[in-house]
C-alpha cells in the first residue's frame, strides 16, 4: 500500500487535527463536524496533485487557451455515519464525482472487548474501472474498511482504490496492506500511536460519529 502521510509536519491540517482531538473545542459539534470537512478537502486537493489530467480547449472573455480536466471522475465511498463530514469535504473539492454510501458499524460481543463488523446498507453506482475512494474518518482496526471493500468488489473491480482518512493507527495500516491490493493508496492526516484494549485508537479522538451527529442508542 501506498501510504501519503500528511500531517508529518506542522500546517493547518495539523491546527484541524488537534481541535478534534481537544475535548473542550469537542463540544462545539458543528466545529467537530467542519474540521473534518476541511481535512476532507485537504486530502481531496493532495489527491488532485496524483491523478491524471486531458488538455482541453475553452475560451476565455478575451480569447481561447487551453485548460485541464480531470481525465475521469471518482466514486467516492463514505462509510456512516461517522464519514459524512469528511465525505461532503471531499465532494466539495471533487464537485463532479459519483457518490456511494454504505453502513458498517462494530457489533460487540458479550464480553465487551472482542467485536465483529456488520455492514447492512449499500448504494453505489457502477465502480467496476473506475477510481474509488472509500472515506472514513477512524481507520483502527482496520475492519471496517476492509468488510466494506469486499462488500464493494464482490462483483467489481476498481482501476484504483484510495483510503481517505483523518487519523489511524499502525495496526490498522497493517490490516489494510495484507487485506487489500499493493497500489491502493492511503491519504491520512495522522498516523497515531496504537490501540487500546478495545481497539480505539490512541491518543485518538474519540467517536467521530457521536461527537459529529449526537450520541447513538
Amino acid at each position: 500500500m501506498i501510504v501519503h502521510h500528511l500531517g508529518k509536519q506542522n500546517s493547518l491540517l495539523q491546527v484541524f487535527v488537534d481541535e478534534l482531538r481537544d475535548t473542550q473545542i469537542q463540544k462545539d459539534s458543528m466545529r467537530f463536524r467542519k474540521n473534518i470537512e476541511r481535512i476532507g478537502e485537504i486530502l481531496a486537493y493532495e489527491f488532485s496533485k496524483q491523478t491524471s489530467y486531458k488538455r482541453v480547449a475553452i475560451k476565455t472573455p478575451l480569447t481561447k487557451t487551453h485548460a485541464h480536466k480531470f481525465n475521469e471522475q471518482p466514486v467516492i465511498c463514505s462509510i456512516l455515519r461517522a464519514g459524512i463530514a469528511l465525505h461532503n469535504g471531499v465532494l466539495n473539492y471533487l464537485d463532479r464525482a459519483d457518490n456511494a454510501f454504505i453502513s458498517a458499524y462494530r457489533k460487540m460481543h458479550a464480553n465487551g472487548i472482542d467485536f465483529s463488523i456488520e455492514v447492512e446498507y449499500l448504494s453505489t453506482p457502477e465502480i467496476d474501472g473506475r477510481i474509488l475512494i472509500i472515506a472514513d474518518p477512524m481507520l483502527a482496526s482496520g475492519n471496517s474498511i476492509w468488510h466494506v471493500f469486499e462488500t464493494l468488489t464482490k462483483s467489481s473491480s476498481p482501476k484504483e482504490i484510495h483510503i481517505f482518512a483523518v487519523v489511524a493507527a499502525p495496526q490498522g495500516i497493517q490490516l489494510l496492506e495484507e487485506k487489500l491490493p499493493d497500489q491502493t493508496h492511503l491519504w491520512i492526516a495522522k498516523i497515531d500511536e496504537g490501540l487500546d484494549h478495545k481497539s480505539y485508537i490512541i491518543p485518538g479522538l474519540g467517536d467521530a460519529g457521536d461527537l459529529a451527529y449526537g450520541k447513538k442508542l
